[in-house]
């Protein structure tokens, strides 16, 4: 067995992405095995369980990952991962990986796949909601798929909106108020609000939006009427229905699962699409472990890895 670490630093955005669309053209066949995540609730925070198989990479695992909001202020990302690979054959673990810089990119790349899919436009502004490490991955990977004329950039901290700004000057990126931020071709909400952030009346015809911050009961980034408004696709049903941006409104009756316009698997097959240029688009994202294989078997075939004795 081997271990594996800063794998992130050796691997593209734009292999990731390829990865990843695969991953999901896949899930879009049925051809994995992948139950919802599992929730495990902690004092400040929770941790999930996300096992799969993906048998196009012959390859099998779990990854553990962690989402603590307040872990800025001891130092420490929000968001922690362990990856663990087993061998189809024998279930013998064949790698023990550190997925947290692994798993940004991932999520990342999901994004890119819905923009570079559903955005009506190639040359686009980029909003962002959020400053942190997810957002950046946002930024990092679409740029991969689509150009980047903008980026208008709105953070509940000022500063941190400012900060981000200047690491993306080469975007034209400026801090904006939230309005303005919500005025782009498309948009990129990665905070982990419980209580909606972008209002329906900012987002204008012919939006996408990348809403990744939902990823857990209770939490929601958009206003229900936006989602009435839009076409929504998601990345696995049941987990959205559980804990993604729909999560909450349909349990408040304000959304139904029959109201989707489609999986993102679907929509990389040719089975779905847009209905229209001006038609508004959402990419609910819920985060899937076949993307966290995918990016896996790259680091594993990159990286030489530390040798541990198992078993």
């Amino acid at each position: 067995m081997k271990y594996y670490t800063g794998c992130e630093e050796s691997i593209s955005f734009k292999e990731v992405n390829t990865a990843v669309e695969a991953a999901f053209a896949e899930h879009g066949r049925g051809a994995v095995q992948m139950p919802p995540k599992v929730y495990i609730t902690l004092p400040k925070g929770d941790f999930r369980t996300m096992p799969a198989y993906l048998p196009a990479l012959k390859i099998a695992g779990v990854k553990i990952v962690n989402v603590h909001p307040d872990n800025r202020s001891f130092g420490l990302p929000t968001v922690m991962a362990v990856t663990v690979i087993l061998d189809i054959d024998t279930g013998r673990p064949e790698a023990v990986i550190n997925a947290t810089g692994l798993t940004d990119m991932r999520t990342g790349a999901a994004g890119a796949v819905a923009a570079r899919h559903l955005s009506s436009v190639r040359r686009i502004i980029l909003g962002v909601i959020g400053s942190g490490r997810q957002a950046q991955a946002q930024v990092d990977a679409i740029s991969e798929v689509l150009e980047i004329t903008e980026i208008r950039v709105w953070s509940r901290t000022p500063r941190n909106a400012e900060a981000f700004a200047q690491c993306n000057a080469s975007f034209g990126a400026r801090s904006v108020p939230i309005e303005e931020a919500c005025d782009c071709d498309v948009l990129v909400t990665t905070t982990p609000a419980t209580t909606p952030l972008v209002k329906s009346e900012w987002v204008h015809e012919g939006t996408h939006i990348n809403a990744i911050g939902a990823d857990a009961p209770g939490k929601q980034e958009l206003e229900a009427g936006l989602l009435k408004r839009a076409e929504v696709f998601v990345d696995d049903i049941d987990q959205a229905v559980h804990s993604g941006e729909i999560n909450v409104p349909i349990s408040r009756g304000l959304f139904m699962s029959g109201d989707l316009a489609g999986t993102l698997g679907e929509v990389v097959l040719g089975k779905k699409r847009r209905s229209s240029p001006d038609a508004i688009t959402i990419f609910d994202s819920t985060g899937l472990a076949i993307q966290d294989l995918a990016i896996a078997e790259i680091a594993m075939r990159k990286g030489s890895g530390t040798d541990l004795p198992f078993p």
